[in-house]
C-alpha cells in the first residue's frame, strides 16, 4: 500500500543527505516520492485539462517538475528558449495534442473502472504511435528525426502529471490514483503490447530499453530561470526498443525471429513494484509461446558495447530520476554499506517471481547466457557509419564489442572488505579464462555496476533461473550517446549520428542472439 504523500515527500530526500540517514522500509522503497507542485507545473497541467478538472494542491513527482524546465536560447544564451524543453520534444514529434486530448478524456469519466480503461488504452496507443514514428520510412510529423527516443518520455510525463493533479467528481483514494498511474505508465512503456506468436517456427526475443537519465546539470547560459543542457539527454537503449519492437528477421533455415520491446524507468520504486518481472515473468512460464531469449539493454560509456557476464544483487546509493536511492550513502567513512545490515542495498524480488527473505535467497549473483562467442565473432557494425568522435581503435567497425567479466565483491557477507576482478576482452575465447564470483561471496557490483542497468540484468536473469530455462538472457551496455556539437540546440547532427549508429549496430547484435536462440 502506498504511503501518505507527506511521508513519500520525506522519503525523497532523507536517504540522500547526512552521514547516517534512516533506512527505507520495504513499503517506502516501492513508493514513488511525491512533493507539492510548483505554481509553474500546476499552471501547465491546468492548461492541458478542461477547466475545473485539476487541483493545484495535489502532489507530483520530481520527474514531472522537470516539465517546466527551459533551456537558454540556442542562438542567444542570454535569453530563454521560447518554450519548455518538454514541449520542444512533444511538439517536435507531432505529439503536441496527446496530453490535452488525454486530459479531456480522463476528465470526462465518472468512475474508476471507466478511467482505468481509458488510461490503459491511451497509454498503449502512445507507445504504438512512438514505435510507428521510430520505424517510419516515409517521413514523420514534427521537426525531430524519427529515431529520437525522447518525445515518448516527455509525453508520458505530461500525461502522468495530469493524473497526479486530476480532481474527479467521485472519491479517488491514494491507492486508486497510484493504480491508474501504474496502469498508464506500464502501457505507455510497451509492457501491455508484447505480442509474440506461439509455435515452433518462431523464435521469440524480448528486449528492454531505458528512459533518459542524468537530466540535471550541465552548461547553462546567463538567462535567468534556465536549466543546464543535460536536460537534452536521451537514451540509446530506449531508441533501440522503439526501433525493434514488433519487427522480424528470417534465419537461414527459414525460422522467423520476432522481436518485442518495452522500456524501463530509471527509478528504483517501480522495479520493486515488479515492472520488469510483471512484463517478462509470464513469458517464461511453460507453453508454446514461451520466450527463446530475453535481453536487457542500457547506456554506458565509451565507443564500445559491453556484454555483461556477472550481475550482482547489490544496488548502490546513486539516485534515480526521482532523486531517490534505497541504499543509504556510506557517509564519512567511505565504507560501502553491507546489504546484510541494510536490506535497501539488496535487490528485493516479490515472492511471486522467485523472491526470498535472506541475504542469499535470491542468490547474490546471476550470469549471462548470451551467445558471447557468436556476438563477438559476428563483427557487427562493419556496415555502420562511424559517428564523429568515435574512438574505437578498429576503424573497420562502428564500435567494439567486449565481453565484460568485471565485478566487485565482499569475500563474505559480514565484512566490508571489497575485492574486485577486472577483465574485458574483444576476442573469444579470451587469453585468460574469466574467474567467476567466489562461492559464499556477497555482491558489491556486477559488470554493469550497482545502478539500474545491473538491476535490470539481475532481475531478468534471475527470472530465467527461477523458471529453470537455458535460454539466452543477459545484458548489453551501449556506447554513450550524449555527444552534441552545439551547446543548447535540442538536437544536432552529431547527437543524431551517435544515436543512429548505436541503434544500427545494436540491432545486428540482437539479431545474432535471435539466430542462436
Amino acid at each position: 500500500m502506498p504511503v501518505a504523500p507527506g511521508l513519500a515527500l520525506l522519503l525523497g530526500s532523507v536517504l540522500l543527505v547526512g552521514c547516517a540517514p534512516a533506512q527505507a522500509t520495504p513499503e517506502q522503497r516501492s513508493t514513488t516520492a511525491l512533493s507539492p507542485a510548483s505554481d509553474g507545473l500546476s499552471s501547465l497541467v491546468a492548461g492541458f485539462a478542461p477547466e475545473g478538472c485539476t487541483d493545484a494542491s495535489l502532489p507530483v513527482t520530481v520527474e514531472e517538475e522537470r516539465l517546466t524546465a527551459v533551456l537558454p536560447d540556442a542562438v542567444d544564451p542570454s535569453q530563454s528558449a521560447d518554450r519548455t524543453f518538454a514541449r520542444a520534444m512533444v511538439e517536435g514529434a507531432g505529439f503536441g495534442e496527446f496530453t490535452p486530448s488525454f486530459a479531456g478524456e480522463v476528465c470526462a469519466q465518472g468512475s474508476l473502472a471507466e478511467v482505468k480503461t481509458v488510461v490503459e488504452r491511451r497509454g498503449t496507443l502512445l507507445w504504438q504511435d512512438a514505435v510507428a514514428r521510430a520505424q517510419s520510412t516515409e517521413g514523420v510529423t514534427g521537426d525531430l528525426p524519427a529515431s529520437d527516443d525522447r518525445p515518448l518520455y516527455w509525453t508520458r510525463l505530461e500525461a502522468m502529471s495530469v493524473l497526479h493533479q486530476w480532481s474527479p467528481d467521485f472519491t479517488l483514494s491514494t491507492k486508486e490514483r497510484v493504480s491508474l498511474l501504474d496502469a498508464f505508465d506500464r502501457a505507455a512503456r510497451g509492457m501491455r503490447d508484447v505480442d509474440l506468436p506461439a509455435g515452433d517456427q518462431v523464435t521469440r526475443v524480448l528486449v528492454s530499453g531505458f528512459d533518459p537519465f542524468t537530466l540535471d546539470g550541465g552548461a547553462t547560459g546567463s538567462a535567468p530561470g534556465t536549466v543546464g543542457n543535460q536536460i537534452r539527454h536521451g537514451n540509446p537503449s530506449g531508441a533501440i526498443a522503439l526501433a525493434i519492437d514488433g519487427t522480424t528477421t528470417t534465419d537461414a533455415d527459414g525460422t522467423t525471429v520476432r522481436y518485442e520491446a518495452y522500456t524501463l524507468p530509471v527509478n528504483y520504486p517501480e522495479f520493486e513494484r515488479g515492472y520488469l518481472e510483471g512484463t517478462v515473468g509470464p513469458l517464461m512460464k511453460p507453453g508454446d509461446g514461451r520466450l527463446d531469449a530475453s535481453i536487457t539493454i542500457s547506456q554506458a560509456g565509451g565507443s564500445q558495447f559491453a556484454l555483461e557476464q556477472w550481475n550482482g544483487r547489490y544496488h548502490g546509493d546513486v539516485a534515480g530520476n526521482d532523486k531517490f536511492a534505497p541504499c543509504r550513502p556510506a557517509g564519512l567513512t567511505g565504507a560501502p554499506q553491507l546489504a546484510k545490515d541494510n536490506p535497501g542495498c539488496n535487490t528485493q524480488v516479490t515472492g511471486r517471481w522467485g523472491g526470498g527473505d535472506t541475504v542469499t535467497d535470491p542468490p547474490q549473483w546471476t550470469a549471462s547466457t548470451l551467445p558471447i562467442e557468436q556476438m563477438i565473432a559476428a563483427r557487427t557494425g562493419s556496415d555502420v557509419s562511424r559517428p564523429p568522435g568515435d574512438t574505437w581503435e578498429d576503424e573497420s567497425v562502428a564500435f567494439g564489442v567486449l565481453w565484460n567479466t568485471n565485478y566487485t565483491y565482499f569475500p563474505n557477507c559480514d565484512s566490508d572488505e571489497v575485492k574486485d576482478t577486472s577483465q574485458r576482452d574483444d576476442t573469444y575465447p579470451p587469453a585468460l579464462e574469466p574467474t567467476s564470483p567466489p562461492q559464499d561471496s556477497c555482491a558489491r557490483s556486477g559488470g554493469g555496476g550497482t545502478y539500474l542497468s545491473n538491476e535490470s540484468a539481475y532481475r531478468n536473469t534471475l527470472l530465467r533461473d527461477r523458471a529453470g530455462l537455458g535460454i539466452p538472457a543477459g545484458h548489453i551496455h551501449t556506447p554513450d550517446m550524449q555527444h552534441f556539437e552545439t551547446e543548447f540546440e535540442v538536437t544536432d547532427a552529431t547527437f543524431e549520428a551517435w544515436r543512429d549508429a548505436i541503434v544500427a549496430q545494436a540491432r545486428e547484435l540482437i539479431a545474432v542472439v535471435g539466430t542462436h536462440s
